[in-house]
């Protein structure tokens, strides 16, 4: 699936998953991990008063933990994609 299509698809998503005043946790890295195997796009939002002061360092870190995909950055809502992997088979 190419981004134009994931693109089209998360315009159609309420984000699963709101950061706030807490920040980024190892549970929260899990929660996203967990969203991804059920769902492959996700669509997560950070609050006003989250104390991430850079979305951008964020959003890598994300990808990174997670081995996703970037779909597309609005404000602070970001969307993130990652295809799923078959039964038994690790992830890289």
């Amino acid at each position: 699936m190419d981004i134009s299509e994931l693109k089209q698809k998360a315009n159609l998503l309420d984000p699963v998953l709101r950061i706030g005043k807490n920040g980024m946790n190892d549970s929260i890295y899990q929660e996203i991990d967990k969203l991804l195997r059920k769902r492959k796009l996700i669509k997560i939002k950070l609050l006003n008063n989250s104390p991430v002061e850079d979305v951008d360092e964020l959003i890598i870190t994300v990808v990174e933990k997670t081995n996703s995909v970037l779909v597309s950055k609005v404000g602070n809502v970001f969307t993130i994609y990652r295809e799923r992997t078959p039964r038994g088979e690790p992830r890289s």
